[in-house]
């Protein structure tokens, strides 16, 4: 669960980080009377689950209170695409009203869990301001990764070692450590997935300040946080991923035309991977787990057929605890009673894989079934309009 940069800040805050002064808006009003509470000129930002703001016009200056008003007036109410948000963009229905500050330096620190060590890590760099990703891609050399043990946590030394990779000395690699212990606290108490500093500023007096932040909760441990549960914004969330949620299945909406509804991450990942290499496009990721019922598998169909976008929908099930029949006999559902408005690709193997083909026996023309994952994969591209890749032929 993503976090407004208001929200993260106050959290940040909690734990002794110093952040920017400053308060949260949801009209003009409010923003102007903020802006007047502040000492100098203020920065109006516009709260969407999404960087790239100040690039898309989502960050805007003010020198004075009727400044601010007019910025937060010419944000609120509207919708904020940037890069990260894609062209559908996102709704600005609060803004951040906080002072300006002209960093001396930038740098950037943050911590996320790292899957192949399956532990957090801490990732920092001299050059802040800019995503890690693109800096990563540039200049790789400029970024340190330490991984913790979260059975001793962050030990001194390696914070020392840290701020003295991003150029820091004297107090102010004292103040950078004792920084670092504190997002490390806030991440594992709070039961973060990422929490993102960029950029971490020093002041024009040798402060430190987090200028703008990131923070990332995960689900899975929201039980233990009502307080934070409680944030969640849903209006920054796309419509069918919320019904997914509803459902209990888990389901990503992307770019292509090919819904593809399957059993297990690993084969939706694999799914995904082989449409990619025959030239198509996943529409989707929906994962409806292991132990869904027949109404699960029924609603999230459902939620495959709302997308627009999809040309096809390709069923690949992996019978273990889930059934193939009982796939099968939420297929036969649907056909008979919605009359889906794309064909099916369906391939299935293992537990009651037969049953499952003689209920789909009966099944209109659209719906293909395809027993071989790499003709299955070739029937969803072809249908959905897209050319395969050729292979290069091999030169002596």
């Amino acid at each position: 669960m993503k976090l407004h940069e208001y929200q993260a800040k106050r959290l940040l805050a909690d734990y002794s980080i110093p952040v920017p002064a400053g308060g949260v808006a949801a009209t003009p009003e409010e923003a102007r009377v903020l802006a007047g509470s502040l000492s100098g000129p203020a920065v109006v930002k516009a709260q969407i689950h999404a960087g790239g703001r100040g690039k898309a016009g989502g960050i805007l200056p003010a020198q004075s209170p009727t400044e601010a008003e007019r910025a937060a007036k010419a944000l609120i109410g509207s919708t904020l695409s940037t890069k990260q948000t894609g062209p559908g963009g996102l709704p600005v229905h609060e803004v951040l009203v906080e002072q300006s500050v002209t960093p001396a330096r930038e740098f950037y620190c943050g911590i996320l869990v790292e899957p192949s060590h399956k532990r957090p890590m801490i990732v920092a760099s001299a050059h802040g301001g800019t995503e890690i990703e693109e800096l990563a891609a540039r200049n790789p050399e400029e970024i340190t990764s330490t991984i913790i043990d979260p059975v001793t946590g962050l030990l001194a030394y390696q914070a020392r070692s840290i701020v003295r990779r991003m150029g820091l000395n004297g107090t102010l690699a004292r103040n950078a450590a004792q920084l670092l212990a504190d997002l490390y606290r806030l991440f594992m108490e709070k039961d973060c997935s990422l929490v993102e500093i960029n950029p971490l500023v020093v002041t024009s007096d040798g402060a430190l300040l987090a200028l703008d932040a990131k923070i990332t909760l995960d689900d899975n441990a929201l039980f233990r946080h009502p307080e934070l549960a409680s944030l969640r914004d849903d209006t920054q969330v796309d419509p069918l991923e919320q019904q997914a949620a509803r459902i209990g299945v888990s389901y990503v909406k992307m770019e292509g035309t090919i819904g593809c509804l399957v059993n297990g991450a690993g084969l939706a990942m694999a799914t995904m991977d082989i449409v990619e290499l025959l030239g198509g496009k996943a529409a989707n990721f929906l994962d409806v787990g292991g132990a869904a019922d027949e109404q699960q598998v029924t609603e999230a169909l459902r939620l495959l057929l709302e997308d627009a976008d999809v040309r096809v929908a390709w069923i690949n099930i992996f019978g273990g605890i889930l059934r193939c029949d009982t796939v099968a006999r939420a297929l036969q559902g649907i056909c008979a009673n919605n009359s889906p408005r794309v064909p099916f690709v369906v391939r299935m193997h293992g537990t009651n894989a037969r049953e499952a083909t003689q209920i789909l026996g009966n099944a209109p023309m659209t719906m293909m079934i395809e027993p071989d994952l790499a003709a299955a994969a070739r029937l969803a591209v072809a249908t959905a309009g897209a050319s395969p890749l050729r292979k290069k032929s091999k030169t002596k």
